[in-house]
């Protein structure tokens, strides 16, 4: 059976690096960096691109089936600029570009910034399909992000898939990390799972099964099929001195 031919942008962040990996063997990868690539990338095919410049960027996803689209300025306290070039005109182009490539499914990476407000002010649970209130510019980007999606669904028919990432780190090492966290084998799979969802459109929560989680993954586990394997609690169990509370 041929392989589905993904391209993921930003493949040299934390998220992209570690999906290139998990991923590699189940798709035919293509990885887009930017300023930083490895010098021995986990795939052959790769671009260099900077995603702000469409004419850069479009040529990457050409004959893909799929992209993960992970590149952004991912820091609370980025700048208008930064936030602007490569969150907003980014978004835009990886999107446009892959409309006008044909290609039909798009995982957007979001965040959980876009909703940093009712964390701030502990009222939860919170769902995803609550009014998002972002704590800071990269949340307000990434809402954008996910307003595009629905539009680039309804308008175009792309398949636009958001998933609004917790902490994604090797092992939980704090008491916010007990509830936001994203498992590397987790993260693998609830992205795979979204690339072969046969879903128009949707915005889902992306943590691991924590005991202490506030946000619902309810929807990421029904329509996705998501099943998490991993629980904060169980490793703190298992290293009872990362324990905060200890």
């Amino acid at each position: 059976m041929t392989k589905k031919r993904v391209l993921i942008t930003g493949a040299a962040g934390n998220v992209g690096k570690s999906l290139a990996l998990s991923l590699k063997d189940r798709y035919d990868l293509r990885l887009h960096y930017h300023r930083t690539m490895p010098d021995n990338p986990p795939v052959t095919d790769v671009v260099r691109a900077d995603i702000s410049d469409y004419d850069a960027i479009a040529p990457a996803l050409e004959g893909m089936d799929a992209v993960v689209h992970m590149a952004a300025d991912s820091s609370t306290q980025a700048t208008w600029e930064s936030v602007r070039d490569r969150n907003l005109i980014g978004a835009y182009n990886v999107f446009e570009a892959a409309r006008r490539a044909g290609v039909s499914k798009i995982i957007f990476a979001t965040t959980n910034h876009v909703m940093g407000m009712y964390d701030r002010d502990q009222q939860w649970p919170i769902y995803a399909n609550q009014p998002v209130r972002p704590d800071s510019l990269y949340g307000v980007s990434k809402a954008y992000g996910e307003a595009l999606g629905r539009f680039y669904s309804d308008q175009h028919g792309l398949s636009v898939i958001c998933l609004r990432i917790g902490w994604f780190l090797p092992h939980p090492h704090n008491e916010i990390a007990r509830w936001m966290w994203l498992s590397e084998r987790d993260g693998a799979q609830v992205t795979w799972r979204a690339i072969e969802s046969d879903l128009r459109f949707g915005i889902f929560y992306a943590i691991s099964a924590n005991s202490r989680r506030h946000w619902d993954i309810t929807d990421t586990i029904n329509a996705l099929g998501y099943r998490p394997e991993d629980d904060a609690e169980h490793y703190y169990a298992a290293h009872p001195e990362a324990d905060p509370e200890a």
